[in-house]
């Protein structure tokens, strides 16, 4: 079985959102980070808190996992992937995102 992350770019995820594709987006940065912008379309589930909040992740779903480079949503996909989620990471991050933020 391959534990091989599946990527997207900040640009596929604008694609997705401009085609009104329903695309599932999770924000795994901190409260602060968040404030200073997030994707309109993103729910916000910090790291750290991901196990707790399991529940609110459909499982029949592909979500597609952010954070501000990259580094923490590998993290938050090995994680979700290793509890049986679809899970791709958004490379780059944010500071790669061009498009809104609310």
């Amino acid at each position: 079985m391959s534990n091989e992350i599946k990527s997207v770019t900040p640009q596929e995820v604008q694609e997705l959102i401009n085609e009104g594709k329903n695309v599932s987006l999770i924000d795994v940065r901190e409260d602060e980070e968040v404030e200073e912008g997030m994707i309109p379309e993103a729910k916000h589930i910090r790291l750290g808190t991901l196990p707790e909040r399991l529940d609110e992740i459909n499982k029949e779903e592909e979500h597609i996992m952010i954070c501000r480079s990259g580094r923490r949503s590998e993290r938050a996909c090995e994680y979700l992937q290793e509890a049986g989620y679809e899970v791709k990471n958004m490379v780059g991050g944010m500071m790669k995102w061009e498009g809104k933020v609310k």
